[in-house]
């Protein structure tokens, strides 16, 4: 099911997550998307992006996240503010990210740039 909404990018990409449903996650993401690292090289595009989410659905985390802020510019494009956590192995990680979304020619969103860490505080 594609995202009907903004808000609804960072829902699916949860419940994908927990579910372990990597093309579900790929899916959310436009063709040439590009997922900020924190270390490594940013992810280009939709192969390398699923490169690294399988690595993360691997790990079966245990991940929740919920937007704060919605700042929609115009009817097509939108910056969500998430705050997130994931569990895995014992071990507990947060942060605060920005996503920026983009309606799609048929009406639904997908995500265009992912920075999980892109708000520090």
């Amino acid at each position: 099911m594609p995202a009907q909404s903004p808000e609804q990018c960072d829902a699916l990409f949860a419940a994908h997550l927990n579910s372990g449903n990597l093309e579900g996650l790929v899916a959310l993401y436009e063709p040439n998307a590009l997922w900020v690292q924190q270390r490594d090289p940013d992810a280009r595009g939709t192969a390398a992006i699923r490169q690294r989410l399988a690595a993360f659905v691997a790990i079966r985390p245990a991940f929740t996240s919920k937007v704060t802020k919605l700042i929609q510019t115009d009817e097509n494009l939108a910056l969500l503010y998430t705050d997130w956590s994931v569990t895995a192995s014992g071990t507990t990680l947060s942060g605060k990210g920005l996503q920026i979304v983009r309606r799609q020619p048929d009406g639904t969103w997908l995500i265009a740039v992912d920075d999980p860490f892109g708000r520090i505080a």
